[in-house]
C-alpha cells in the first residue's frame, strides 16, 4: 500500500485559553496553560498515520525537551521519525496559541529548528519514495526545501499535496504546475488568488479558477461551510462536502487533521468524494477537543462518526 511522506514543521505548542485576545497595550488573564506537540508538519503526519496510512516524517527539532516531546508524540501516533534531524544549536520550533471561547485562535510561531531544514534533509528523507506514494508539504519550512521535495517526489512518480499555509507572500511556492493537489482554507485561497490576479467572488468560482491557473486539484476548506474541491480540467464539477456538525472547543488542528486524513485516504485508493467526507468528519471531531496533535481522532472514531452522521459529497456543475 502506498505511503505518506511528510516534509514539514515540528513545534511545541504553548496553548492558553483567554476570554479574548489582547489588543495593543492590553493585558488579559488566561487559563488552562498546556504544552503539547504540534506544527503543521507534525500534526498532518499524525493525522495521516491515525487515518491508516504508513507515514514518515522529515523534519528538524532542537536538542531540547520540546524536541523530545514532539518525537515521542509522533511515535505514539504511529509516525516513523528516523528522518527527523536534531539540530544542536537552536531550539525546537514553538507556537504560542491563544484560544478564545468558541474555539477561535491566534497563533505566533518562532521557527527555530524548522528554519534549518535543508534540501539534503529532504533528499535523504524521501529516498524511499515510490510511485503512488503521497508527499505532503506545507509552508512552515523554507520554500526552497518545499520546492525541492516536490520536484523529487514527482520525479519518482509520487503525488504531491501542498497545504499552502501560512498564506504565501509570492508564487515561489505554490508555483503553477509544481504540485498535484493544493489544500487551502478560505483566507489562504484568497491570498493565492490575489497573487494570480483572480477575482475572489464565490468559493466555487475561486477553486475552479485556482485549479485551472495552478494545473492542480484544489481543495478549499471553509469552516462551518464545509469544503469545496475542483480539478484542473475545464467543465469538471465542483465538489462540496458539508462540515461535520460539532460544538467547537479549539480549532487549532482542524485544517491539519483534514489535510492529513485526506492524504491518507488518497494513499489508500479512496475516490475523492469519499476522501473529502472522511477528512471533513475527522476535522469536525478534532475541534471538539483541546490541543494540536492530541485533538486528532483515531480512524476507529472517524468510522463510527461517519456511520452515525454520514456526510454526502455533492457535485455542483
Amino acid at each position: 500500500m502506498p505511503s505518506v511522506h511528510v516534509v514539514g514543521s515540528l513545534n511545541a505548542d504553548q496553548v492558553m485559553e483567554v476570554p479574548a485576545c489582547p489588543r495593543a497595550g492590553e493585558t488579559v488573564l488566561g487559563s488552562g496553560m498546556r504544552i503539547s506537540a504540534g506544527g503543521k508538519g507534525g500534526n498532518q503526519a499524525a493525522a495521516a498515520a491515525r487515518g491508516g496510512a504508513r507515514t514518515t516524517m522529515v523534519g528538524a527539532t532542537g536538542a531540547d525537551a520540546h524536541g523530545r516531546l514532539v518525537r515521542r508524540a509522533l511515535a505514539e501516533a504511529g509516525v516513523e521519525t528516523a528522518s527527523v534531524r536534531t539540530v544542536p544549536d537552536v531550539h525546537t520550533g514553538v507556537a504560542m496559541v491563544l484560544v478564545e471561547p468558541g474555539g477561535d485562535n491566534r497563533i505566533v510561531i518562532a521557527s527555530g529548528a524548522n528554519s534549518r531544514l535543508t534540501e539534503e534533509d529532504a533528499e535523504a528523507g524521501l529516498a524511499a519514495v515510490e510511485p503512488g506514494d503521497i508527499v505532503l508539504l506545507q509552508l512552515e519550512v523554507p520554500a526552497p526545501v518545499v520546492n525541492h521535495a516536490a520536484r523529487l517526489a514527482r520525479s519518482r512518480g509520487a503525488t504531491t499535496v501542498l497545504n499552502a499555509a501560512p498564506a504565501p507572500a509570492d508564487l515561489s511556492c505554490p508555483a503553477p504546475g509544481s504540485h498535484d493537489v493544493l489544500v487551502v482554507n478560505d483566507p489562504e485561497a484568497r491570498a493565492v488568488a490575489g497573487l494570480l490576479g483572480i477575482p475572489t467572488d464565490s468559493p466555487e468560482e475561486r477553486v475552479v479558477a485556482l485549479a485551472q491557473e495552478l494545473d492542480a486539484l484544489v481543495v478549499c476548506t471553509m469552516g462551518e461551510q464545509g469544503a469545496y474541491a475542483a480539478g484542473s480540467g475545464r467543465g469538471e464539477p465542483v465538489l462540496h462536502v458539508p462540515a461535520f456538525p460539532a460544538d467547537a472547543v479549539d480549532t487549532t488542528a482542524a485544517g491539519d487533521t483534514f489535510t492529513g486524513y485526506l492524504a491518507a485516504a488518497l494513499a489508500g485508493g479512496a475516490d475523492l468524494p469519499d476522501a473529502l467526507a472522511g477528512a471533513s468528519t475527522a476535522a469536525g471531531l478534532s475541534v471538539t477537543r483541546s490541543g494540536g496533535m492530541t485533538s486528532i481522532p483515531a480512524l476507529r472514531e472517524v468510522c463510527e462518526a461517519r456511520a452515525a452522521h454520514p456526510l454526502t459529497t455533492t457535485a455542483e456543475v
